[in-house]
C-alpha cells in the first residue's frame, strides 16, 4: 500500500499579500475553487491502493487544516503537529518511524502541499513507476522535465537508466544555477528541476539516515516515543523535537546515498514559489493576462491582477503583478516577484501586522475581522459557528462592549449565564471571567468594542478551552 505524507509547512512569503503567516499559501484557492493543500490531497486520493494521508503541519494551523479535510471529505487522516518547522528530513523520518509502529513497512509518497499539477494521468502515471522502484528498495526523487532555464530551482543530472523502467539512477543534484549554467543544463537535456516530491519504504529511507545523519534519526526517534495525542491530532513535544537537526531530505540523504533514483515528471508542475509563478500556472486571456475578483483592464498584457474586495481598475501596464486584498496592495513586475520576501522581512523588522495577520483572522470558533481602531479602541465583527464556544477568559487591560447583530449569543459574565438576541448587547468590565457560546444553528455575529489602555491579543488570562490552547494567547 502506498501512504501519502503531506508536508504542510511553510509561510509562502513570496505571495504577500495574500500568503501570511497566519493563513500561508497551502491553505488558500490560488489556482482552483480548493486550496492548494485541498488539491494536493484530492490528487492522491484517487491513486489506486493508497491509503488515508498523514500530514504534517505546524501546530498554529491544525484547525484550519482539520477543517479543509473535512470539506473535501478526507477521512481518518493523521494529522501530526510540529511546535516548530525542522525542514523535510526529520518531517520525513517522523512520518516513516509512525507509520511503521504497527510492524508494516509502508511505502511513503512525500508531497509538498503547495505544488500545482495539471496533469493528472501523466502524475499517476509516474507514481506507479516510482512505485515500482520504491518497492525495490530505492529512494526516488521527481524530477520535472524542464521548459525553460529557471534559476530559482534545484537540478537532478540523471545518469544511466534504470533497467526496465522508465526511471534512471541519480548522477547528483545541483544547486540553483545562474542563468548561463541553466540554459547549459537544458541545452544538455540531462537536467531536470528537483520537485522536491520522493517516494521510499519507510525502512529504505531510515536505514539511510542512519548512515548518514545518525543523530537526527536518533531525535526523531526519541520525538516519536514522546509524542502524545491531542483531541483529533498527534501533538510533538517542544524539548524532544528541540534537539533534532534540521535539514531537507536532499541534503540530509538524497544527495549522500547510491541508492537514489529518478522518475521524470512532465505533469505540467509549478511550485507556485512567486507571483510569477502563479502567473503561469494558470490559463490567460488573449491578452496574457491572469484576473481573479473584480477587475477592469485597459491596455493591460501578460500580467496578474487580482481583487479581493474591491474593483480594482488597471489601465497602461506590462509583466506586472497588482494585486489587492482588505489590508494592503501589491504593485511589482513580474521580474521582481522574488523580492517581495524582502519586503515582508520589512514589514516584519517594522512590527506591522500586515506581515502576518490578514484583516480576517481565523480560530477554530470561527473568524474575526478588524472593522476601525485608534490609540485607546478596537472594532472588530466576530463571527461563532454553530456550536462553538470560546474560551472562559478575562483581560487585565481592556473592556469589551458586545451587540449581538444575528444569531443568539450564550454569555458567562462572572457567575452570570444569560442569553443575547439581535439588537441586544452586554458589557463585559476589565478583570471579569467570560466566555462566549454559540448553541444555535447558524452562525452568530456581534460587534466587540474594546477600549482599554492595552488592546493586544497577549492580554488574556485563559481558564478553560475546548481546543486545548491553554498556553496559547489568542482568543
Amino acid at each position: 500500500m502506498l501512504t501519502p505524507v503531506i508536508l504542510c509547512g511553510g509561510s509562502g512569503t513570496r505571495l504577500w499579500p495574500l500568503s501570511r503567516n497566519a493563513y500561508p499559501k497551502q491553505l488558500l484557492p490560488l489556482i482552483s475553487e480548493n486550496s492548494l493543500l485541498q488539491d494536493t490531497l484530492l490528487r492522491v486520493r484517487t491513486i489506486s491502493k493508497v491509503t488515508a494521508p498523514l500530514v504534517i503541519c505546524h501546530e498554529e494551523y491544525r484547525f484550519l487544516i482539520a477543517e479543509q479535510l473535512h470539506e473535501i471529505d478526507v477521512k481518518n487522516a493523521q494529522i501530526i503537529l510540529e511546535p516548530f518547522g525542522k525542514n523535510t528530513a526529520p518531517a520525513a523520518a517522523i512520518a516513516a518511524l509512525q507509520l511503521s509502529r504497527d510492524g508494516s513497512d509502508p511505502i511513503l509518497l512525500v508531497l509538498p502541499a503547495d505544488h500545482a499539477i495539471k496533469n493528472m494521468a501523466t502524475f499517476h502515471a509516474a507514481v506507479r513507476e516510482a512505485q515500482r522502484l520504491a518497492e525495490q528498495g530505492s529512494l526516488v526523487t521527481f524530477g520535472v522535465v524542464p521548459t525553460k532555464p529557471e534559476t530559482g530551482y534545484g537540478y537532478i543530472k540523471k545518469a544511466e537508466a534504470v533497467q526496465g523502467t522508465e526511471g534512471y539512477h541519480v548522477e547528483k543534484f545541483v544547486e540553483k544555477p545562474d542563468i548561463a549554467t541553466a540554459e547549459k543544463y537544458i541545452q544538455s537535456g540531462q537536467y531536470f528541476w528537483n520537485s522536491g516530491i520522493f517516494m521510499f519504504r519507510a525502512s529504505s529511507y531510515l536505514a539511510e539516515l542512519k548512515k548518514f545523519a545518525p543523530e537526527m534519526l536518533a531525535a526523531c526517534e526519541k520525538t516519536v516515543a514522546g509524542m502524545t495525542s491531542d483531541l483529533d491530532f498527534t501533538r510533538i513535544q517542544k524539548n524532544d523535537f528541540a534537539a533534532c537537526a534540521s535539514d531537507s531530505i536532499d541534503y540530509a540523504v538524497m544527495e549522500k546515498t547510491q541508492i537514489a533514483s529518478v522518475i521524470p515528471l512532465d505533469a505540467d508542475w509549478s511550485d507556485v514559489g512567486s507571483w510569477a509563478a502563479l502567473w503561469e500556472a494558470q490559463d490567460a486571456d488573449q491578452d496574457g493576462n491572469v484576473m481573479h475578483g473584480d477587475v477592469i483592464a485597459e491596455n493591460v498584457t501578460n500580467s496578474y491582477l487580482r481583487a479581493e474586495s474591491r474593483m480594482l481598475a488597471v489601465v497602461g501596464v506590462t509583466d506586472h503583478v497588482i494585486v489587492e486584498t482588505p489590508d494592503a496592495v501589491l504593485v511589482a513586475h513580474k521580474d521582481n516577484c522574488q523580492d517581495v520576501k524582502e519586503m515582508v522581512a520589512r514589514l516584519k523588522k517594522n512590527q506591522r501586522s500586515e506581515a502576518n495577520l490578514h484583516r480576517r483572522v481565523y480560530r477554530p470558533w470561527g473568524h474575526y475581522e478588524t472593522i476601525d481602531q485608534s490609540t485607546n479602541f478596537l472594532v472588530k465583527r466576530i463571527t461563532v459557528k454553530p456550536g462553538a464556544i470560546l474560551s472562559l477568559q478575562m483581560h487585565h487591560k481592556r473592556s469589551e462592549h458586545w451587540v449581538v447583530v444575528s444569531g443568539e449569543a450564550n454569555v458567562t459574565r462572572d457567575e452570570e449565564v444569560f442569553v443575547l438576541s439581535a439588537n441586544q448587547s452586554t458589557y463585559i468590565p476589565v478583570g471579569v471571567k467570560h466566555r462566549l457560546e454559540n448553541k444555535g444553528k447558524v452562525n452568530l455575529e456581534l460587534i466587540e468594542v474594546q477600549s482599554g489602555s492595552y488592546l493586544g491579543e497577549d492580554d488574556i488570562v485563559r481558564f478553560e478551552d475546548v481546543y486545548g490552547r491553554a498556553d496559547a494567547v489568542t482568543a
